[in-house]
């Protein structure tokens, strides 16, 4: 890969991995699952989740992506040919770019949402409405299927066209403007919270710790969202980092990402809960904690409206900076493989990933609960995408963690880290047994949810993983 693949700053990478990482999951899945998990002792978990298994697997995914300097499929086949490992281990990289490919289908969909409410704030149209007008409002645009449909397009076209732009027009460019107004915003609307809201109840709603109050469930829900917000397993670090300068450190980024990613979500959650406090709502409200109850208070608030529009800008321009980390490693393949010019690699990627966004589009009307397509498979069609994504990811964070771990060599390592032998150690133990364990443990946990008809191929991706890894070790062994 030429030089002129590399971020121009090294700050850059920076921005575009927390860029990656921040987006609907830290301004909707995290403060709603924290409201439905009881508040701190869910943060607790999620925080120590993110050290000891979010962190290493990350220096891992950028140090793959660094080493290789190509795409994540590409990379992988580098790396085993470089390596003498198993052909296997490339399934790191199709598990990433599938990974990409099924979330940015969905993701599109919910982020459209987003734009649907900025309109609806910004001309006052919900100003003054009540907690019914508000549902009603929300089960209007699930039943709509050409409106959802408008803007998922909308929103993955704005996606594609910054990616089309290229590496330095188009990602660094949009980067470089779009991750510090969105932090700005934020802050306005942690101020405003502040202001308006009932912070002390949110501030101690999220940092009272009794982790006696945490169910199993919650546990796993704490650990998958510590995994899930850091962009792990789904290609985009690893096609980020490929573009990583080679004197940055790695130990320095991750642990930078991991600290904005959760700064972020932190500050996202006591602004979204001192607005629900303050207008005495229910803070466990689920998945509408963003589309209906949120709607709800800034409907009840002085400037509400104003600020509600802003808000969902915020939540758009997170959105758009997650979609664009989802086209890269898909495209980037398109790129190198077939030698395609970066606009057709990326309409081509984007084109496939509307039509399979329409599935999600149905899921919410036409093949919702009691259609045909629900009943013969158990679930939405979104359901089903959700589940393998939850498949594939830990699948693949759990690969990365153990080829980094084992496959590459202590000079390696060390040449990318260039860090102490003590933080080496502990970091190579980490990813060699607590990461991959944590990830396995809620990997396996999606396994009872799967149907008869899932299970096959399930099985069959995880005996292809595990021969991978025999395959290295035994190989490890013999030339030792």
């Amino acid at each position: 890969m030429s030089t002129h693949n590399i971020w121009t700053h090294k700050g850059t990478f920076l921005l575009a991995a927390v860029g990656s990482a921040v987006g609907l999951g830290n301004l909707w899945r995290f403060p709603y699952l924290t409201g439905e998990n009881g508040g701190g002792a869910f943060i607790l978990i999620y925080a120590l989740t993110i050290f000891a298994v979010g962190i290493p697997i990350l220096i891992a995914e950028i140090m793959l992506g660094r080493n290789s300097r190509r795409s994540p499929i590409m990379g992988m086949r580098f790396l085993t040919r470089t390596h003498k490992t198993s052909r296997g281990w490339e399934t790191i990289g199709w598990l990433g770019a599938a990974s990409a490919f099924i979330i940015l289908s969905f993701y599109s969909v919910i982020a459209g949402w987003a734009l649907h409410y900025t309109g609806l704030m910004l001309t006052g149209s919900l100003e003054g409405a009540d907690a019914e007008t508000i549902a009603a409002s929300f089960d209007a645009l699930l039943a709509s299927p050409p409106l959802l449909t408008l803007y998922h397009s909308l929103f993955i076209g704005a996606s594609a066209l910054i990616v089309g732009l290229g590496i330095h027009r188009g990602l660094e460019n949009g980067l470089r403007v779009l991750m510090p107004a969105l932090f700005v915003i934020l802050m306005v609307i942690l101020a405003y919270s502040t202001a308006i809201g009932d912070l002390a109840s949110a501030a101690t709603f999220l940092f009272t710790f009794n982790v006696a109050d945490l169910s199993l469930e919650g546990w796993l829900e704490a650990m998958g969202q510590s995994f899930f917000t850091l962009s792990l397993g789904m290609g985009a670090i690893m096609a980020y980092g490929a573009y990583m300068s080679s004197d940055a450190s790695l130990t320095r980024t991750a642990f930078a990402i991991a600290v904005v990613d959760t700064a972020v979500a932190m500050i996202a959650g006591l602004a979204i809960f001192a607005l629900v406090f303050g207008a005495g709502l229910d803070p466990g409200e689920g998945p509408g904690l963003m589309f209906v109850t949120l709607p709800l208070a800034f409907a009840e608030m002085p400037a509400g409206a104003l600020v509600g529009g802003v808000f969902f800008i915020l939540v758009l321009g997170a959105a758009i900076s997650s979609a664009i980390s989802l086209i890269e490693p898909v495209a980037a393949f398109l790129v190198e493989r077939f030698d395609l010019e970066r606009p057709q690699a990326v309409s081509a990627m984007v084109i496939a990933s509307w039509a399979l966004g329409l599935l999600t589009v149905f899921s919410f009307n036409l093949m919702a609960e009691g259609t045909l397509f629900h009943t013969l498979f158990g679930r939405s069609a979104f359901g089903l995408l959700e589940l393998l994504t939850n498949i594939f990811m830990p699948l693949g964070g759990m690969l990365i963690a153990l080829f980094a771990g084992w496959a590459l060599t202590h000079g390696e390592v060390m040449k990318e880290m260039r860090t102490s032998e003590t933080w080496f150690r502990v970091w190579r133990f980490l990813v060699r047994f607590i990461a991959p364990a944590a990830v396995a443990f809620v990997f396996l946990r999606t396994i009872p949810q799967v149907e008869g008809y899932l299970l096959p191929t399930i099985g069959a991706v995880v005996i292809v993983g595990a021969f991978a890894a025999g395959r290295t070790f035994l190989a490890e062994r013999q030339g030792s």
